[in-house]
């Protein structure tokens, strides 16, 4: 069989909602108005932090896909105001958060006892309004929140081969500006970040065998596996890398924007920044590069992410150990892509409705083990009762 990305098919049951005149559908899935229709129709849980436990309208896999959000919609109106990284949310909203991921984690790998049965990942992106300001619709999609997302192995090896040259499947590899001409002191600066329950992936240990995905990209074993998630200890490494990558990912567009440019504020590793970036002649040569290029080429300076734009996911190997990767978002791929994973969504309600009761059923029991921890209340919907 060969080794090669994989698009799937998941057919979806169309949305009932009217888009307003004027609005994109990006605009409007992600406002207020939505997020109340999302809380009624397929919301599962919520509590009193604002985190969002809900089915997927239309999700990447009718296998098992959630996804909880952090719905500052009501409490914060202005959408740059919204967190859109861990790192932002607050200290007693994040431990309700960590809590919440680690046991629906444990939950999938419970489920989905074999790896070679099932690939199962978790996962968050930067919703940032990090792409051009002028395009419709971008500020409104600032909100955070989770996937937690299973695909059937088996469906994978019967799909077709997406298209390798698909610069959504990742940005590792010859598609990433900071693999293709920063990879040595991109390492570097990550292997001088303090981890102890994360340690560095060999080149090519950690990827799906199927796929042949990620690639390119800085990864960890997490050591202890799953039991490693009921530690604190584990989500404040999974925070380090994340200030480590937006360090590094602000530094360098910083003096892609002023040549020589000052530390940006908020720095987290101020003494790395200064030691490993700021006289790094490969790092100062492709911030050039970059400037350069924005002087000359206006669509390519309209494209730039001036912000950290990040993928930052936890999934299962083929050995069965979970790994942690983060990605360099600069080009709008989807979570699953980073693993070799292309979803195209067809609307065919027939179809859904026949994988929905096992689907419902599966995301009612995950729901339970977060009621009996108390991280929350069921929701009732016209599918579901609230317990």
């Amino acid at each position: 069989m060969p080794t090669g990305p994989r698009e799937i098919v998941t057919p979806f049951r169309p949305i009932p909602l009217e888009v307003p005149e004027g609005m994109k559908p990006n605009e409007f899935f992600n406002s207020a108005e939505n997020l109340n229709d999302l809380v009624h129709n397929n919301g599962l849980l919520q509590n009193p932090e604002g985190l969002l436990l809900y089915r997927k309208a239309i999700g990447h896999s009718n296998e098992f896909d959630t996804s909880i959000i952090y719905n500052t919609s009501r409490s914060i109106l202005d959408p740059l105001g919204r967190p859109v990284r861990r790192t932002q949310v607050p200290g007693p909203v994040k431990n309700v958060w960590n809590r919440m991921n680690q046991i629906i984690i444990e939950y999938m790998l419970e489920r989905y006892p074999d790896p070679d049965q099932h690939l199962a990942l978790a996962g968050e992106a930067s919703l940032d309004a990090t792409w051009p300001l002028n395009l419709p619709g971008v500020p409104s999609i600032r909100m955070l929140h989770n996937h937690f997302i299973v695909f059937s192995k088996a469906q994978l090896r019967d799909a077709g081969l997406a298209d390798a040259d698909n610069p959504n499947l990742t940005d590792g590899g010859q598609h990433s500006l900071f693999q293709a001409y920063m990879r040595d002191v991109y390492r570097a600066f990550f292997d001088e970040l303090d981890l102890q329950i994360l340690t560095p992936c060999r080149d090519g240990s950690c990827r799906i065998a199927l796929t042949g995905y990620p690639q390119g990209l800085p990864s960890w074993e997490v050591q202890g596996g799953a039991e490693s998630l009921k530690k604190p200890g584990f989500w404040k490494e999974y925070d380090v890398l994340l200030k480590g990558f937006t360090d590094f990912y602000r530094t360098f567009f910083g003096q892609v924007s002023t040549r020589n440019a000052s530390l940006p504020e908020g720095i987290h590793f101020a003494d790395l920044v200064e030691r490993k970036l700021l006289f790094d002649n490969d790092f100062l040569r492709t911030a050039k590069m970059v400037r350069d290029r924005c002087i000359s080429d206006p669509k390519y300076a309209n494209a730039i992410r001036w912000q950290p734009a990040f993928k930052q996911l936890i999934y299962r190997n083929d050995a069965g150990k979970l790994i942690v990767t983060i990605s360099q978002n600069s080009i709008g791929n989807a979570i699953t892509e980073l693993l070799g994973v292309v979803v195209r969504r067809i609307p065919d309600a027939e179809a859904y409705a026949r994988a929905e009761p096992a689907l419902i059923e599966k995301l009612v029991e995950v729901r339970q083990r977060l009621i009996e921890a108390d991280l929350g209340e069921g929701i009732a919907t016209r599918q579901w009762g609230a317990a």
